[in-house]
């Protein structure tokens, strides 16, 4: 009988095991499988992991003190609620089961076997149920555990792929490969040089934001073929050294760098380590290589000993640009601009919002230029722009509509985002959870951000109220009417309120940052 009993609570401890490993497991993969990025998880999530271990806890005692017996049986009710704790949730950026994480999974089920089997035939009852309930105490560091015991395999599958791509990319040897990187604008430049460039080539660009050396290695393994004139990868970064291990294997002979700004500050610790790995794609260039650097940057303006070629395009910073542009207009419906380069002008229109987007498309005409793309093309390449989702997209219905900036935040995108909504008719809303990874100065530039966004909106819609503090103290220092400001735990019924506010016949809602599934 006891056996029996033993069984069931053995199946029962496995189950709650599996759902909690799989919520954490998404935090790991959210957390680009970095160990100290999920030790932050694990650290900022403390207090409401340690609440729901306690019911694991409850279990234990209860299974050593009956051991095999019926009475055991009421280690059930504490796991049953364990397991409704752990219960998936709507996500929105939902777990990708990939290989990675089968093996996670497969290795976690051999652990959970292993540690059974050997506590079962060596002790009692009791110690063998109380060692199952202890896994479902620290499923976080089970993930940790799991994922250091498949390191030398997973090390083994990540230099086959990377071989893979770099035997590809030694195979197209007229390939033209370009690098972007930056703290913030690299994807929308991305998909508007994309464009351009389609007018004459034909090109592959990474999707959406696959940015970090795996993404990279699977748009090479998988979509990248001999048709292909131009790959255009983007490059992200949050330490030293990631930048320059993507490009040793794309060996990318144009570069471009569309800002140096406080983003991921978090990890990389300051600065000079973001300047640094940013220009790592400088770095891998070959001596015939050629970097586009953004003049209007005052990090990337002061640069100096660069002993390649470097062309500067930028707005404000003329006297620095060889790629300067004047805007024409600005509106919703999109923007028109005059980009000037060695005594030339070309008049363009684009759908893109915001002057930020006018610097980053005269950036991408200085490359086209450098390919030998013709002015005609570029005219239409420029009205064919569509941006990338969720970067400022427009979403209109009756009587609203909604700026979806909702991808990332940084203090310089939600500055021209803050811009954008300004130029719209209507009564002005912005729905934020404020901006993360900011490292020390995180709460500074939220304050700020606030500030900024009192002197532009009608409302303030805060996501959370513990994440946006530092928020609400800029907009409150900066004279807002505490009434038009409001707190909400989620964007849904956040915009659903700002939709249907009254008193105005159309409410821009501005949808600035909306944080992933693992803040």
């Amino acid at each position: 009988m006891n056996s029996f009993i033993t069984l069931i609570l053995t199946a029962v401890s496995y189950i709650c095991f599996l759902f909690a490993f799989t919520n954490r497991v998404h935090m790991f993969q959210l957390n680009a499988y970095k160990y100290v990025f999920m030790r932050d998880w694990i650290k900022n999530n403390l207090a409401v992991n340690f609440a729901k271990a306690i019911l694991p806890m409850l279990s234990a005692v209860i299974c050593f003190i009956f051991g095999g017996g019926w009475l055991a049986l009421l280690s059930l009710i504490p796991n049953i609620a364990f397991l409704l704790l752990h219960l998936p949730k709507k996500a929105k950026k939902p777990l990708v089961f990939t290989a990675r994480v089968k093996r996670l999974y497969i290795t976690a089920t051999i652990l959970f076997i292993f540690l059974g089997v050997l506590s079962f035939i060596s002790a009692s009852h009791g110690i063998y149920l109380l060692i199952c309930q202890l896994m479902l105490i620290f499923p976080s560091y089970s993930v940790i555990v799991v994922n250091l015991a498949n390191r030398p395999a997973e090390n083994a599958v990540r230099r086959k792929y990377i071989n893979e791509a770099k035997r590809k990319i030694a195979s197209l040897p007229n390939l033209i490969v370009i690098g972007i990187t930056g703290s913030y604008g690299k994807t929308g430049t991305k998909y508007i040089l994309n464009t351009l460039l389609s007018e004459k080539y034909n090109t592959l660009m990474t999707p959406a934001s696959y940015n970090t050396t795996m993404g990279v290695v699977k748009v090479i393994r998988e979509n990248l073929t001999a048709a292909h004139d131009i790959f255009i990868c983007e490059m992200g970064a949050r330490s030293r050294g990631e930048i320059k291990e993507i490009c040793d294997i794309v060996k990318p002979k144009y570069g471009i760098i569309t800002s140096i700004g406080p983003c991921h500050l978090e990890t990389f610790g300051s600065i000079e380590n973001i300047i640094k790995t940013k220009f790592e794609l400088y770095d891998a260039l070959p001596e015939d290589g050629i970097i586009f650097l953004n003049a209007d940057n005052e990090y990337l303006a002061s640069k100096t000993e660069l002993t390649k070629k470097a062309v500067y395009y930028g707005i404000q910073n003329k006297e620095k640009a060889d790629y300067t542009a004047d805007i024409l207009s600005l509106s919703e419906n999109g923007t028109s601009f005059s980009v000037c380069y060695g005594g030339q002008s070309l008049k363009l229109s684009t759908k893109l919002l915001g002057a930020h987007n006018i610097l980053n498309v005269t950036g991408c005409v200085a490359v086209s230029k450098a390919l030998g793309v013709s002015d005609d093309s570029l005219i239409l390449g420029a009205r064919r722009i569509e941006g990338a989702p969720h970067r400022l997209s427009l979403i209109k219905g009756q009587g609203f509509v909604i700026i979806d900036d909702s991808f990332n935040s940084n203090p310089g995108g939600a500055r021209a985002a803050l811009e954008v909504l300004n130029g719209f008719e209507g009564r002005k809303i912005i729905i934020t959870p404020g901006m993360i990874e900011l490292g020390e100065k995180q709460d500074e530039y939220n304050r700020k951000f606030g500030e900024e966004a009192a002197q532009i909106c009608d409302y303030i819609f805060l996501i959370g109220e513990k994440q946006t503090r530092a928020i609400k103290q800029g907009v409150l220092s900066a004279g807002f009417d505490q009434n038009k400001l409001m707190i909400f735990e989620n964007v849904i019924t956040a915009i659903e309120t700002a939709k249907t506010l009254p008193g105005s016949s159309r409410n821009v809602i501005l949808i600035e940052n909306d944080l992933p599934d693992n803040f």
